[in-house]
């Protein structure tokens, strides 16, 4: 089950927020062979998508928007996810998901 994780980005703004990933018995999650996708919508049924840029390491997800990306989003709330595949095994699993509110900027 996806923990839910609400996230702010700021219009106009580099975006960077790190979540840190713990294995069942509270360790450092290994993602050797791991990749991450993520994504937004204005609503789950949304044909347009914003993507996340991705890093996984040392037991952490990354997400990252840079100020051009997050200049382009229309100021609002989103929902977004994000997955993990192991390479390996073939399985995706959803990690985190939830609200993504989008402050607009007001200097340009």
């Amino acid at each position: 089950m996806a923990t839910r994780v609400p996230l702010i980005i700021e219009q106009g703004s580099t975006f960077s927020v790190a979540v840190e990933l713990y294995d069942n018995l509270d360790q450092p999650l290994d993602v050797t062979d791991m990749t991450a996708e993520g994504k937004m919508r204005k609503y789950f049924t949304s044909s347009n998508s914003h993507s996340f840029s991705t890093q996984l390491s040392n037991g952490e997800l990354i997400l990252e928007m840079d100020y051009v990306e997050t200049a382009n989003i229309e100021a609002g709330r989103y929902v977004y996810d994000v997955e993990i595949t192991d390479t390996v095994s073939n399985t995706v699993v959803r990690l985190i998901e939830g609200i993504v509110t989008v402050t607009p900027q007001v200097t340009k």
